[in-house]
């Protein structure tokens, strides 16, 4: 399926967009011809993000707003952390004077970077309760503010990204596994909240994605990404962050959204029902 253009007109803000997904998403919704608003903390000059080495990452939203204009949208950085509730309602404050609605929502707001590698009751409570904040908690306040300004324009769109597409244990991390089952909760939720507004929400996965920082941690690139698949069997089904930017746009371009609203979907399987392929044309598909 071609998206080239099937957005323009349409307003997005894709909040986390600085890298992995968000980018991969932001990208996309720029080659549908959208104005994406991305979003994120690191800028050029001060990166808010570590690597799971401890390093410092080098994507910054400046990067990402660029790449959605070279793709023929219209890319708009903003500094914004989403927990601060006075940055998100400045946010949606400019998108409603600049641009007078919003169409499109994604959270794509994660905590994973503090994260630790160990059971619970060795894990840091601080950094556990900042995963639940940044990943989770900031997926709220996001929509507190941008439901608003949703409103004014029927047709709408919030989704919320996670990992996982039901009530299966993410078992190797305590909170990991709540902030991805409260982000589809989430999506559940408000659905029905929004169901009378004709705001759609959904919560979407993609399968195992190539970010630049699983690209790192494998010691590979996406030119020769294949070398990783001696790491991990697994990686043979993996995707590119565009992968699932596509099935943003795919949603995005459904007349008949409404009757999705509430689930929780797959990127290789709206490959699938929609018919659109990875940028190398192949159609992964992982098994949850």
């Amino acid at each position: 399926m071609e998206f080239s253009g099937k957005l323009r007109g349409k307003i997005a803000v894709v909040a986390g967009a600085t890298r992995g997904a968000g980018r991969g998403i932001a990208c996309m919704l720029g080659e549908a011809g959208a104005t994406v608003y991305c979003t994120g903390r690191s800028v050029r000059g001060r990166s808010a993000t570590k690597s799971r080495a401890e390093t410092n990452r080098t994507e910054t939203i400046e990067e990402t707003a660029e790449m959605v204009s070279a793709r023929g949208g219209v890319g708009i950085h903003v500094q914004v952390d989403h927990t601060d509730a006075a940055q998100v309602k400045a946010l949606f404050e400019r998108v409603e004077k600049e641009q007078g609605r919003l169409d499109l929502l994604v959270n794509d707001l994660t905590g994973d970077a503090h994260i630790e590698m160990k059971p619970f009751p060795e894990h840091s409570l601080e950094r556990g309760l900042k995963v639940l904040e940044n990943g989770s908690l900031s997926h709220i306040v996001t929509s507190h503010f941008a439901v608003p300004l949703m409103m004014q324009t029927p047709g709408g769109l919030i989704i919320e990204m996670t990992d996982g597409v039901g009530d299966e244990l993410r078992e190797w991390n305590f909170y990991y596994d709540l902030e991805k089952a409260l982000n589809i909760r989430l999506a559940r939720s408000l659905a029905e909240q929004l169901r009378k507004q004709r705001i759609a929400v959904v919560a979407l996965t993609p399968g195992f994605m190539r970010s630049e920082e699983v690209l790192d941690v494998l010691g590979v690139t996406e030119a020769n990404w294949r070398e990783g698949i001696k790491r991990d069997k697994g990686f043979a089904y993996s995707e590119t962050p565009f992968y699932v930017g596509k099935a943003v746009v795919a949603l995005a371009c459904d007349k008949r959204i409404m009757k999705k609203s509430g689930q929780t979907l797959l990127s290789g399987k709206l490959a699938r029902e929609y018919g659109f392929t990875d940028v190398d044309g192949a159609q992964p598909i992982w098994a949850y």
